[in-house]
């Protein structure tokens, strides 16, 4: 699966925004990528992870188990774990922190790959391997759909990603004109608001 066909997936889906919006980062951009638009489709989901899938196994042969940060990681993670055929596991924040949880296990000889749905600056999942690595765990590798830093998110394993899309972003104070004179709306896992 080639760069136009996984963004036309997200266009298909209405999962591809253009506006002015507020990245979780708190920096700005001109386009941001709601993937659980995509996710609401069980077969775009399916040959966006089955292609990610196929990645992973090239790149880090025997993989065991799949491990996501939770929340937005959970439906690509256990996508993709069930095109590998392994185990589908995730962490959840408890004060702050991520767990792993709910009784799921990771022996030392199992060989993780932690997967994501999109990578901006990385601080999900190297919180994930920092987790994992706390508890033993061979934490091989990481994997997403899109990486929207480019290979520049510092995660502490090697990335694997369906692709790279790069797109701008800006701190507020910095802003090109054209951005600026859009109101700013912040998306996500907290809904779409208007900000003043």
């Amino acid at each position: 699966m080639n760069r136009d066909e996984v963004l036309d997936i997200f266009r298909q889906c209405g999962a591809m925004l253009e506006g002015h919006f507020i990245l979780s980062s708190g920096l700005r951009s001109p386009v941001f990528l709601q993937k659980a638009r995509v996710f609401q489709y069980p077969g775009q989901t399916e040959k966006l992870c089955q292609a990610l899938a196929e990645r992973i196994r090239a790149a880090v042969p025997g993989v065991t188990k799949v491990v996501s940060p939770a929340i937005g990681g959970i439906i690509p993670g256990y996508e993709t774990a069930r095109q590998l055929g392994v185990p589908a596991l995730y962490t959840e924040r408890v004060d702050g922190q991520f767990e792993l949880r709910r009784g799921f296990e990771i022996a030392p000889d199992d060989v993780v790959v932690v997967v994501e749905d999109i990578v901006s600056t990385g601080l999900s999942i190297r919180e994930c391997v920092e987790t994992l690595r706390r508890i033993g765990a061979n934490v091989a590798a990481a994997a997403c759909l899109i990486d929207r830093s480019a290979g520049e998110a510092e995660i502490g394993v090697p990335l694997v990603s369906l692709i790279q899309f790069k797109v701008p972003a800006y701190p507020a104070d910095q802003l090109p004109p054209e951005l600026a004179a859009i109101p700013a709306i912040k998306p996500g896992s907290r809904g779409i608001q208007g900000v003043k």
